[in-house]
């Protein structure tokens, strides 16, 4: 008992700890799914032993202290936060115990929206005027914002807002205090950012962390600068009648002039209810703002006051949290890859964490300058971020957790392959092994040449590959050609059925077209689109080995840079022996004429643009939107019908923004492929 007497008093300091790096400071040093993983076995430490309950616990309070840099505002009822469900029997074992205290035969019906990531305002309105803004604060004192709150646009100054079409004025109580959340919209946040790298300055972590900041800037023309936005979803007090429903009441508050979401929805019973919020998990990004669950509510309001409150969360409510998308995690090292051309990329080497059911060990830092303009340290304490659910990356370092033994981040001097001295070219991020035959650059070079989009050897993986480089089966990928069945029938791990299987699929791809062939030489700057044009132009091999830069720029779509890429590829004399190699072992390089996409297919007419680092090579993806009859094209324009985003976009994402084009991530294209 003593030990878990400790582990108590342990979850409630750390707790207090964390309300007060949150509320107070808006400086989180855990992610969200980690504070929820310590409240709940706090709950579970406390349920077992209620005698231990004491009335300064976490667990029987609201929030955290206040700022004092702004004046304290008493709410007119408590500000209340939710209890979390992290699954659909959580949800429903909540709602067996709610509706214990309810007559059995009661039909209720839920509301459900969903859960924003942002600051929780609260609004006052006399005679229809605002009069008053304040923070939640801890629940029952708030800070005073109203100068800052004046200046964002969803705030309106009077109400209700007169609106054209309706045919009565709708009637507000003269005391009218309103509940919503203040955010800054994703698209907003990501332009806001870009902004800010451009001149040098400090990047938000998150939204939410924003929003919070510029809402509580002691200067109000600071937060008047910046993008924020609000979402009305209750009534706090009103000195006269309100609908009492949650559903009615959005549409109400909605029809005075308040800003509501348009995804709520109303359901009649609650696994309809639940499975409105699961279909919301693998589409979250859909939303304009972050969001980290849905919000699950009793739809009759004078039911929900009836239940009363449960410690400090209202019996009538609860939200159904997405699976975590973030946590933090030590970063214990950091290792490097080096790509096909030679450049090298650093990694992050973590101590395992869970992210949205997904253990990483490993993350991506992207290039040493982003380490450097981070201050990303080994031994820091680190955000660890999955894009779009899928790419694991580092978002930047817990400063206030440094112990001050972490240790700087420098860039190699020697490429960690063949110890050769690593390069930098100038005005270039990038940092290069310029050594043609180092070890590295032949196992990334193998691995793109068998890829789907390239010459799609099936079966032929990241350890097979580097298992022929070792045994020196592979020297270049035309020795892939050359491997006999008795060879890999020695290798260990392959049997008979396996070795026929590979060399089926190694005898396959000797019929690729022309394009495939081009992308699979791995010349720098030429993707899966220049390599259809290239494809197309010369038809043959031959007449592309010997172009030069004039010829080459004068094809529509083929630059300056491209050309030069190019020519310096073609005239090395080690790629020339190489071509002739390929030729030797039976490849076909002709053009086919089905390279060229069909008018009929599903996405016919419409051009996209790729931009940013993706799960998968960005030439595989450009091949399935071809394959569906879509055109993937370079650059932004105003006729870019979709922009496909991965991790760390560049100039072609803020242009699609500024045009108003559809932004897609790897999900939502996958949606569309497959609709």
């Amino acid at each position: 008992m003593p030990n878990l007497q400790q582990r108590l008093a342990e979850l409630r300091e750390q707790i207090n700890f964390h309300n007060y790096r949150y509320n107070v400071l808006d400086d989180p040093v855990i992610s969200d799914a980690e504070y929820d993983r310590l409240m709940i076995e706090l709950r579970q430490i406390e349920a077992a032993h209620p005698e231990w309950i004491t009335p300064d616990s976490p667990t029987q309070r609201v929030g955290g202290q206040l700022s004092e840099r702004f004046a304290k505002v008493t709410h007119p009822a408590p500000i209340l936060s939710l209890a979390n469900a992290f699954n659909g029997d959580d949800v429903r074992d909540w709602f067996t115990r709610t509706s214990k205290l309810f007559p059995a035969d009661r039909q209720i019906s839920f509301t459900v929206e969903p859960k924003i990531d942002g600051l929780t305002v609260v609004l006052h309105y006399r005679e229809g005027v605002f009069i008053q803004g304040a923070t939640r604060g801890d629940g029952r004192i708030g800070e005073d914002i109203t100068p800052n709150l004046r200046t964002v646009k969803g705030v309106p100054l009077k109400i209700p807002v007169t609106q054209k079409k309706a045919k009565s004025k709708v009637a507000v109580p003269a005391t009218f205090v309103v509940r919503g959340e203040a955010f800054i919209t994703t698209q907003d946040f990501e332009a806001m950012n870009q902004q800010i790298e451009a001149k040098g300055g400090k990047t938000f972590a998150n939204p939410r962390n924003a929003a919070a900041g510029f809402l509580r800037q002691l200067d109000s023309r600071v937060t008047a600068s910046r993008p924020i936005s609000l979402l009305c979803y209750a009534v706090v007090n009103a000195d006269g009648t309100t609908p009492r429903s949650q559903w009615e009441l959005l549409n109400y508050l909605r029809e005075v002039g308040l800003p509501v979401t348009q995804a709520a929805k109303r359901f009649d019973s609650l696994d309809k209810a639940i499975a409105y919020c699961e279909t919301w998990i693998d589409r979250r990004d859909e939303f304009l703002f972050e969001a980290d669950g849905m919000v699950i509510k009793i739809d009759d309001l004078d039911l929900q006051a009836e239940l009363g409150i449960v410690g400090k969360d209202p019996r009538g409510a609860i939200a159904l949290k997405f699976p975590a998308r973030e946590a933090t995690t030590q970063l214990l090292n950091v290792g490097v890859n080096i790509g096909r051309t030679g450049i090298m990329a650093p990694y992050a080497i973590l101590e395992p964490v869970n992210v949205g059911g997904v253990t990483i060990e490993r993350a991506t830092l992207h290039n040493f300058d982003d380490i450097a303009r981070k201050d990303i340290r080994i031994g820091d304490r680190v955000i660890v971020k999955r894009s779009g659910d899928v790419i694991p990356y580092i978002a930047g370092p817990v400063v206030a957790l440094r112990s001050g033994q972490e240790k700087t981040i420098e860039p190699p001097r020697n490429c960690p392959f063949c110890d050769t001295p690593t390069i930098r070219r100038a005005g270039e991020v990038a940092i290069y092994c310029p050594n043609r035959d180092c070890p590295g650059r032949l196992d990334r070079a193998v691995q793109f040449f068998v890829s789907k989009g390239a010459m799609d050897i099936d079966g032929l993986g990241e350890k097979i590959a580097s298992r022929l480089i070792e045994t020196g089966l592979v020297e270049d990928v035309a020795d892939i050609y050359s491997i006999t069945r008795d060879q890999l029938l020695e290798l260990e791990g392959f049997a008979e059925k396996k070795a026929d299987k590979l060399l089926q699929s190694i005898e396959a791809s000797k019929e690729r077209p022309l394009s495939r062939v081009i992308i699979a030489s791995g010349i720098p700057h030429v993707g899966y689109v220049a390599a259809e044009t290239l494809a197309k132009h010369f038809r043959s091999l031959d007449k592309f080995m010997q172009a030069d830069e004039d010829e080459l720029t004068q094809i529509d779509g083929i630059g300056t840079t491209i050309a030069t890429s190019i020519v310096d590829w073609t005239h090395r004399k080690e790629h020339i022996d190489l071509i002739k190699k390929l030729r030797k072992s039976g490849i076909t390089i002709v053009f086919d004429e089905d390279e060229s996409p069909h008018s009929n297919e599903k996405l016919a007419g419409k051009t996209f643009v790729i931009t940013g680092t993706l799960s998968k090579p960005r030439d595989e993806i450009a091949a399935s939107i071809k394959s569906a009859g879509g055109k993937v094209i370079d650059s932004v324009s105003k006729k870019t019908d979709y922009v496909v985003v991965g991790e760390t976009p560049g100039s072609k994402f803020a242009r699609a923004q500024q045009l108003g084009i559809t932004i897609l991530d790897e999900a939502a294209l996958s949606r569309l492929l497959r609709s």
